[in-house]
């Protein structure tokens, strides 16, 4: 199986992650400078042409990637605290053909206060027209980055799921 692994803004894959999604399968995570990079998504779509993705991860600005990625590569996606409906950075939409994708299972977390998650449901209202079939879980507590008990339990049932 193959795994992308989308991160966010100024961040990186870390070591135990990596360890966690390695027990699933081949983990590709790019190093992406959005900043620098308004076309990352399309760039990203354009960087891996032979290779198919079983599955796209992504947290936060790599959460917004990864939502596009995956209706590229129509693919399940694991999204947390995606940044979907605003980001402080220019991020371009490329035309893709599919709308949508199989099983998008979304982590939010309720105290987030980078990615407001009252934005994220909203983006998720604004397009419930289109029959996607989401998974939310609304986390208490659970701040703007993720834990590595959380990581590892939403992975878990995020691969048991698809």
């Amino acid at each position: 199986m193959n795994i992308l692994y989308i991160h966010g803004l100024h961040g990186s894959l870390s070591l135990e992650k990596k360890i966690v999604l390695e027990h699933y399968g081949d983990v590709f995570a790019p190093s992406i400078d959005y900043e620098n990079a308004p076309n990352s998504i399309l760039e990203i779509i354009e960087h891996y042409p032979k290779i198919t993705f079983n599955v796209v991860i992504g947290s936060s600005m790599g959460g917004f990637a990864s939502y596009y990625i995956s209706n590229h590569f129509q693919c399940p996606t694991l999204l947390f605290n995606p940044a979907l409906e605003k980001r402080s950075v220019v991020q371009n939409i490329p035309k893709i053909t599919h709308k949508i994708s199989p099983n998008k299972h979304i982590v939010i977390g309720t105290e987030d206060n980078v990615v407001n998650p009252k934005d994220t449901l909203q983006f998720i209202a604004n397009i419930v027209d289109l029959q996607p079939n989401f998974k939310i879980h609304l986390c208490n507590h659970l701040a703007h980055r993720i834990p590595l008990d959380i990581f590892k339990e939403e992975v878990h049932t995020f691969f048991n799921n698809i």
